[in-house]
């Protein structure tokens, strides 16, 4: 099943002309899942080969403008084009005084809002993953988000399953989703007879707005990937302490303690290139990407490979009616 990230804001706490303030998009098979919804994320959907689809959850890492003052028309925007499906918001301590300051702003829309408030140690399952909350560290109630797949059987043994005989078919897929079958014969095979050990799945963290914080290192042990925020470089260490926010260094120093497989810095200032803090995060975990807007982060099952950065690829390829995008060039 494809698992990737897109990066459609990628700026610090104001807008830059090359990048567009926070907003993730997981997409997991045909799931769409936003985390945070700054102003324009609505646009930058647009501007995508994605579109503005009908998201149906969005996931807020806490109440700071630059994380939820796109919601507002976004939601507008959905009712405007006769949306009737429910959407649900989810949010840490505070959301419901938030959408009731928000409700008369939107209007009245065609299809339900829900709020769901969390807190941190909260789990949700979804099937063969769940998603995860946990502490981090910031000057207001704030949240981090962690998908966690479930573990997947083993792989099957096909040379195995003809020398028992079964045959091709419904058989096998049971066999292969750990079920038992019992075969015409009679006889009774399990899933140890054909299975090798369990396989891993896939975890991806969102750390969101926060300083370095143990909480984080404990979240993302192990993880395939951490997005965690730069918004200084050390030359500015007392300014990030003050306002909880994270250098480069202290970013890659919680990818290194976690163990991830890569990180992915964003939040960042418009006082640095990408280049810069890249290059500080570097020296303390080599494994480290800067995405610009409209890139996107695959993340493949363990024996696939590692997760790689794909530059620009949620823009429209060349031919499909739409120019490639600049920003996809621009440090």
């Amino acid at each position: 099943m494809d698992l990737d990230l897109v990066f459609l804001g990628t700026a610090g706490s104001a807008p830059t002309a090359q990048r567009a303030p926070t907003a993730l998009l997981l997409r997991r098979g045909g799931e769409r899942l936003l985390f945070d919804c700054a102003e324009g994320t609505q646009r930058q959907l647009m501007r995508s080969q994605i579109g503005l689809v009908e998201l149906p959850e969005v996931f807020l890492t806490h109440f700071h403008a630059d994380h939820y003052l796109g919601l507002p028309g976004m939601l507008k925007t959905f009712s405007l084009h006769g949306r009737e499906e429910p959407l649900t918001v989810y949010g840490p301590r505070g959301l419901r005084e938030l959408w009731s300051a928000m409700a008369p702003m939107v209007g009245r829309l065609g299809y339900e809002v829900t709020t769901v408030e969390l807190e941190a140690g909260e789990t949700l399952p979804r099937g063969d993953y769940e998603l995860r909350t946990f502490p981090v560290s910031h000057r207001v109630p704030a949240l981090g988000y962690a998908l966690v797949e479930h573990e997947r059987p083993g792989r099957f043994d096909a040379e195995a399953a003809d020398r028992l005989r079964i045959p091709h078919g419904p058989e096998r897929g049971a066999l292969q989703r750990g079920e038992p079958v019992t075969l015409g014969d009679g006889r009774v095979v399990t899933p140890a007879d054909l299975l090798g050990p369990p396989r891993v799945g896939r975890t991806i963290v969102l750390a969101g707005d926060t300083a370095p914080a143990g909480s984080v290192i404990e979240a993302a042990q192990g993880a395939d990937l951490l997005v965690h925020e730069a918004t200084f470089t050390e030359e500015e260490r007392e300014r990030a302490d003050e306002t909880s926010h994270s250098t480069a260094a202290g970013a890659a120093t919680v990818a290194r303690a976690a163990g991830v497989g890569l990180l992915a810095l964003t939040h960042i200032s418009s006082r640095y290139f990408g280049r810069d803090v890249r290059r500080e995060a570097e020296s303390v975990f080599p494994n480290t990407v800067v995405p610009k807007d409209f890139d996107t982060i695959e993340v493949p099952f363990e024996e696939r490979g590692a997760p790689r950065l794909v530059k620009g690829g949620a823009l429209r390829q060349s031919g499909s009616g739409a120019p490639a995008d600049p920003v996809s060039s621009l440090p």
